[in-house]
């Protein structure tokens, strides 16, 4: 197949090579040239001079950073305008439902499909092929898009015939991995106050009631006090939970624990944790607990 790729940032460079070398054509574009990081990809990569020239594909496959450079590159720049109604657009970054609704709508109108199909994985797993990816939308293009996932993923998700219920799940996934690090920052904060030692707290949870890899990642992290090389960074994960607040409002469920960890993570930026991983959350806590 003959794919085009838009966006290649730390998640979107791996997943473009990935498919190059799973056998198909590629043309790619990112929205600034410096430091792309193809030079490593497969012969059947190649970089485009506009985005437009990614639209004369089979599957375009767009991984922008958020609601914004959708708009700019899809509709600013003709992307949309360029797509035969043929092509199938797979969307894979995290924006909000209602700009999937919005491109939903775009799609319709132009007599072409569409799928969402965020991922879910930090960059250990986008660099090893193993990410989890959420689709919806209509049946045909969800398998058509399938060699995509496939190169890309460990197992595909399908979630519905409507591509904003995609989009919800990977919303409302990072809000559950968000509160597991507030929670480990309060658990942590305690029992480091009361002077024992926070790896052993650790290494009990996660080797007992809370195995999950998360709880071990994110734990060891906080028990440390080291944010840094951020595998997700802290501004990207307050975006995520603006856009859960978002849908909370939209379909009118409130999300205390959303408003507290967006309390923390502008707390976070305000003492100079941007740069850093979104689990810097700890330090907020432990500020509070006086430590």
């Amino acid at each position: 197949m003959k794919i085009g790729f838009i966006g290649l940032g730390a998640m979107g460079r791996p997943m473009a090579n990935h498919i190059a070398r799973a056998g198909h054509e590629v043309i790619a574009w990112n929205r600034t040239r410096a430091g792309d990081g193809v030079d490593d990809c497969a012969a059947n990569l190649r970089l485009a001079e506009t985005p437009a020239e990614c639209a004369e594909v089979d599957i375009l496959v767009t991984m922008l950073a958020d609601d914004r450079a959708i708009e700019e590159v899809l509709l600013h720049k003709g992307v949309l305008a360029a797509l035969a109604p043929a092509t199938v657009h797979v969307e894979m970054a995290t924006i909000s439902v209602a700009m999937t609704k919005r491109l939903e709508g775009l799609h319709a109108r132009r007599q072409g499909m569409f799928v969402a199909a965020p991922v879910f994985g930090r960059v250990e797993a986008v660099v090893a092929a193993k990410l989890f990816v959420v689709a919806a939308g209509d049946s045909r293009a969800v398998q058509y898009a399938a060699p995509v996932f496939d190169a890309v993923g460990q197992k595909t998700f399908v979630v519905g015939s409507k591509p904003h219920l995609a989009s919800l799940v990977k919303i409302a996934g990072n809000l559950l991995v968000a509160a597991v690090i507030e929670n480990l920052a309060e658990a942590i904060a305690l029992i480091r106050k009361a002077g024992m030692d926070p790896y052993h707290f650790v290494e009990v949870i996660t080797a007992s009631v809370l195995p999950a890899p998360a709880y071990s990642v994110y734990g060891t992290r906080i028990a440390a006090r080291d944010y840094t090389p951020a595998s997700f960074k802290l501004q990207l994960g307050l975006k995520d939970i603006n856009l859960a607040l978002a849908a909370g409002e939209e379909f009118e469920v409130p999300l205390p624990t959303a408003s507290l960890l967006h309390d923390h993570l502008i707390a976070a930026l305000a003492q100079g944790h941007g740069g850093k991983d979104w689990s810097a959350i700890g330090e907020v806590v432990a500020a509070n607990a006086g430590l």
